[in-house]
């Protein structure tokens, strides 16, 4: 399939489809026209990226999952290295989770001194 219908099933733009692959996360073949050709593992691939992304991670940290990733859904194989990686995005989402629940205790005391 080409980019357009790639972008079209994963709801990813062909721009951001582009940069993957600059990064090194995607890796089409090439039509002898020049045209990048993806098959089905980049459907999985980017399905991935977006679901290690919505759990807070950057490309660079979703670069060390990709390749640790087995079979067809998000399994991992087992290493120090990622274990390590996974303890610092718990941390880290913790931190997010304790700086919101700061925010909304100070615009809730507002919300109750205009209420009163």
């Amino acid at each position: 399939m080409k980019i357009g219908e790639l972008a079209k099933r994963t709801g990813v733009s062909i721009r951001m489809l582009r940069y993957y692959e600059a990064e090194g996360l995607l890796k089409p073949t090439r039509a002898t026209n020049g045209y990048r050709h993806y098959g089905q593992g980049e459907i999985r691939t980017v399905e991935r990226i977006k679901l290690l992304g919505s759990a807070g991670m950057t490309l660079a940290t979703i670069k060390q999952f990709l390749p640790c990733v087995r079979g067809e859904g998000p399994v991992f194989e087992p290493c120090d290295e990622l274990r390590n990686v996974l303890h610092e995005q718990i941390e880290f989402a913790d931190q997010k989770a304790a700086k919101l629940a700061q925010s909304r205790a100070i615009l809730e005391s507002f919300l109750c001194d205009i209420e009163r």
